[in-house]
């Protein structure tokens, strides 16, 4: 009776859309800590644990952003440029004089604006995602540039010492506040993809389109909803970006919005939607993060680590791809032939 019941939990976990991969993945990074325990010892010192963490918790917060957007079925490119705004704006209005928690306010509103921009230029304009996406990207990386008049700001000062505790220097029950950041933001965001009807909807959007609507849902509502998500999720990096440096640095957020889909992706989030948890998305940026911690201590060039993570990232989203279509595709196959051959019975 126990063993039967053990199954049937078992049974109910693998049935949530992309634990499969997520379990894999977590496998793998078990395994990434073993061997890079092994080469180096020091991996495993807690000085060096607690970096990680820090380190990772701003992917894993971008990442989250992405992957709502992802589960949708469309992606936002416009996540490491907003990053870098959301710096910038953020330091130039604290070096101004502007209270720090009055322009982390601001700064956050206006990272909530490109999201909204970018969920009406997909939903209602109907630019596909890449192409508005990639424009938003453009325009807020030369908001960027043109905040402080094409240069990177002073220092924030002493004033906003209490903001860059809160968003990196500081800790409570001894964990890095950074991390504690990306731990609240995970289970409010969890919650909401996993048990309220708006998540529900996210993925019905992203697994078809065309039936949401029939079914009366909203659609471009839940569209322009995932975009806001993720400009959050962007502004609140941003601000880690310019407490972690203390100054606003133009070229803030490079890349990012790779590091995002990476750690999406990696978790087992589809790139043509409908399927994914954010729990993978956890263990996506935990794979990213111990793959460039890892291979910093075992000497190998910045250059080795990015073709890594890249080679990594294409092989996650052709497995995706191939699991995803390559199925149907052999099942219609089979079907037809099945046909075919009924028909040359019957004749």
């Amino acid at each position: 009776m126990e063993n039967r019941e053990k199954q049937n939990v078992w049974k109910k976990v693998m049935a949530i859309r992309g634990m499969g991969q997520v379990i894999t993945v977590t496998i793998g990074l078990i395994a990434l800590w073993i061997v890079f325990g092994l080469l180096s010892p020091s991996f495993y010192s807690a000085r060096n644990v607690g970096n990680l963490l820090r380190q990772v918790a701003p992917i894993l917060i971008i990442g989250i952003g992405q992957s709502y957007v992802l589960i949708t079925g469309n992606i936002d490119l416009s996540i490491g440029s907003v990053v870098g705004m959301s710096c910038m704006i953020s330091a130039t209005l604290m070096t101004k004089g502007m209270n720090p928690w009055a322009a982390m306010l601001l700064t956050i509103l206006i990272c909530i604006g490109v999201g909204v921009l970018n969920g009406l230029l997909v939903a209602q304009c109907k630019l596909p995602p890449f192409i508005a996406t990639l424009g938003t990207m453009t325009v807020a990386r030369g908001v960027a540039q043109i905040v402080n008049n094409n240069y990177n700001t002073d220092a924030i000062g002493e004033a906003a010492q209490g903001y860059r505790n809160l968003f990196y220097y500081g800790s409570t029950f001894g964990v890095y506040n950074t991390i504690w950041i990306a731990v609240i933001l995970f289970l409010v965001f969890d919650f909401l993809l996993s048990k309220t009807r708006t998540g529900r909807h996210i993925y019905a959007v992203g697994s078809n389109i065309e039936a949401s609507k029939l079914s009366g849902i909203d659609t471009d509502l839940i569209t322009i909803k995932v975009y806001v998500v993720s400009g959050f999720c962007a502004g609140i990096v941003g601000l880690i970006t310019s407490a972690t440096a203390g100054m606003g640095t133009m070229d803030a957020g490079n890349m990012y919005e790779m590091y995002a889909v990476a750690a999406s992706v990696i978790g087992g989030v589809s790139t043509l939607g409908g399927q994914g948890i954010l729990i993978g998305t956890v263990v996506g940026a935990a794979i990213w993060g111990t793959l460039q911690n890892g291979l910093q201590f075992a000497g190998a060039p910045v250059a080795m680590r990015n073709i890594v993570i890249g080679i990594i990232v294409i092989i996650s989203v052709l497995l995706d791809v191939i699991i995803r279509t390559g199925k149907p595709r052999k099942s219609k196959k089979s079907n037809h032939s099945n046909s075919v051959s009924g028909t040359s019975q019957g004749s």
